[in-house]
């Protein structure tokens, strides 16, 4: 039973990675891309976002109660997982790694941009073109969202191959080879998406 239940708790823990927070990600990576636009471009992206109809729903249901399970149960793998890439090195044991340690920095990311953002947002201020960019101005900030932009694009990446093998859908060794290169070319291609939208805030 214990066993069911915690392949049950994977198996959803991997789905909700990828939707809806990978997908998140995504549509977030983009609309902040916009930044590169212009000031106006970007306060235009946001506030289309902003204006959502039942955008309280949607953030409770499809972002924060999503983003709760899989950091709560990340937590629970990274802390108990048996990591070997000391011991064989293995390319695939240093993805496991890396995995768990992106997601931890992930995951303190996104509590002190939330705060940064949607909290101050909920004392009066305006979450603008603005606002990032006095964010950004502390060369600290700068460095410190460039690294966890780009540790949150390689988790979900990474966890796109896990999430191919989990659900059977990359059985064979070349298929996962195959899957390695696409996640990893979605890796680069996000991270440039993602350093690209911050430094235009600078």
């Amino acid at each position: 039973m214990a066993g069911n239940r915690e392949f049950f708790y994977r198996r959803l823990h991997s789905l909700l990675g990828v939707i809806p927070i990978g997908l998140f990600v995504i549509q977030h990576l983009v609309v902040n891309h916009f930044a590169t636009g212009g000031e106006e471009s970007f306060n235009k992206a946001a506030g289309f976002m902003e204006q959502l109809p039942f955008r309280i729903i949607l953030e409770t249901f499809v972002i924060f109660l999503p983003i709760l399970f899989h950091a709560i149960y990340g937590l629970y793998i990274a802390f108990t997982a048996k990591n070997n890439a000391s011991r064989f090195g293995f390319f695939r044991n240093w993805m496991f790694l890396l995995q768990r340690v992106t997601g931890v920095i992930t995951l303190i990311f996104i509590v002190w941009h939330v705060w940064q953002t949607r909290v101050q947002a909920a004392f009066g201020a305006e979450v603008n073109f603005q606002m990032m960019e006095n964010i950004l101005s502390n060369p600290f900030m700068l460095w410190f969202y460039i690294i966890c932009v780009v540790s949150a694009i390689f988790h979900f990446a990474n966890g796109l191959w896990s999430f191919c093998v989990s659900w059977g859908i990359t059985i064979s060794p070349r298929s996962q080879l195959i899957s390695t290169y696409v996640t990893m070319g979605i890796f680069v291609a996000l991270s440039i998406v993602g350093i690209r939208a911050i430094f235009a805030f600078v």
